[in-house]
């Protein structure tokens, strides 16, 4: 287990937490911090910066729409989640240049260990956190498996705001910057669970022309003609131009991987009858239509409870670090609390503490493939430990 301690902070006290780390850092020299911060306050970031720096802790955070805690979900405050022992961590800017560039430059910090390995091996687990504004992720991913062959886990979230509107997302002790990348390398001791639990409709189709997030046709016709005659065939529902946002939360795509679906929530349309969609669609990738879960489904819940806890002494340690798709909060409404609470219970953990996410990314357990999803949960069980009011 690593010793990460989370600690909520409101937003009153960004202006005071001298004392705080003073006393954090007199009890654990080696420490750091990972801040989650609730995008309402984003303007206070410049006071953390200078707290940190003054402290003379090493800090690194990003902004995400809403915080998790025990209460459902929070609109203002920052999770400190405050690690004993900084773990060796990067941050990354202008990932601009395309994938292969982006991958190269995230390979080159990470250690050449010789070899491929599955996710269960006892390597590192590198925790990344993306400017969800970033168009290709899922091929930076790519890129990195390849070129940094080096057994090490995969596992992140994307920071950023709900509205999909440019802003300056991560930062550390003296930079805030938006298209970029931070990376924690964690011990051999981290695990992460990622589930969804979508149910799969009948239909395939083929994203026969397709850039980045943006899917121009399927099955070679305007995509939104297409995605309108699936989801009246499949579910009744007869989508326009105006209900758009209200139905393609709750219809995602998925695209169909080695032995898994991944779901691509779409965000946007043009006048020419293309789709954008939060991660990439692969040109020529078979895509299935996929209906979000009722509320009063536990499938998912049930997923990651079966693999949470892989010892019975872990069981009820609090809190538990989780990480929630905005995408499946704006599907499921007031339930989504219901569903956080519900995996509180059910984990048998003393609490939750995370962040509202715009996409995710795990490992595939066989083959160690890094992959970005949608609508998903993101569980850390082997971070935190224990809360951290005090030190």
């Amino acid at each position: 287990m690593i010793s990460c301690r989370p600690c909520l902070v409101d937003a009153q006290q960004f202006q005071d937490l001298a004392p705080l780390l003073a006393q954090w850092k007199a009890a654990r020299p080696s420490m750091g911090v990972l801040v989650l911060l609730a995008e309402a306050n984003q303007s206070s970031i410049p006071a953390l910066q200078k707290a940190f720096r003054q402290a003379g802790l090493p800090m690194v955070g990003a902004v995400f729409p809403a915080l998790v805690t025990d209460q459902g979900f929070a609109s203002t405050g920052a999770w400190l989640l405050c690690f004993d022992e900084m773990p060796p961590w990067f941050l990354v800017e202008d990932l601009n240049g395309g994938a292969e560039s982006a991958a190269g430059r995230i390979a080159a910090l990470l250690p050449e260990t010789g070899g491929v390995v599955a996710a269960e091996a006892s390597t590192e687990l590198l925790f990344l956190i993306f400017d969800g504004l970033i168009p290709n992720i899922a091929s930076i991913l790519d890129g990195l498996w390849v070129k940094a062959r080096n057994g090490v886990r995969y596992c992140g979230v994307n920071a950023g705001s709900e509205t999909f509107q440019p802003m300056p997302c991560l930062f550390d002790c003296t930079r805030n910057v938006g298209n970029g990348v931070i990376g924690l390398r964690l011990p051999a001791a981290a695990r992460a669970v990622v589930r969804h639990g979508y149910p799969v409709a009948a239909t395939v189709m083929h994203a026969t022309s397709s850039e980045g997030n943006r899917i121009d046709r399927i099955d070679y016709r305007p995509a939104m003609e297409v995605y309108r005659e699936v989801i009246l065939a499949e579910y009744g529902v007869t989508l326009t131009n105006e209900n758009f946002y209200d139905y393609a939360v709750h219809y995602p795509f998925g695209v169909v991987a080695l032995l898994d679906v991944l779901v691509r929530i779409p965000v946007g349309f043009s006048e020419d009858g293309a789709i954008f969609c939060v991660g990439e669609i692969p040109p020529n990738s078979a895509l299935r239509l996929l209906r979000a879960p009722a509320a009063e489904d536990r499938g998912c819940v049930e997923m990651l409870v079966e693999a949470v806890w892989t010892k019975e002494e872990e069981r009820g340690v609090p809190p538990l670090l989780t990480f929630y798709c905005a995408g499946r909060r704006m599907h499921f409404g007031e339930a989504a609390a219901l569903e956080l609470s519900m995996l509180k219970t059910r984990t048998g953990a003393g609490g939750v503490a995370g962040a509202l996410t715009l996409g995710e990314i795990d490992t595939h357990s066989d083959l160690g493939i890094p992959r970005f999803h949608n609508a998903s949960v993101v569980c850390l069980p082997g971070l935190a430990c224990s809360t951290c009011g005090t030190a």
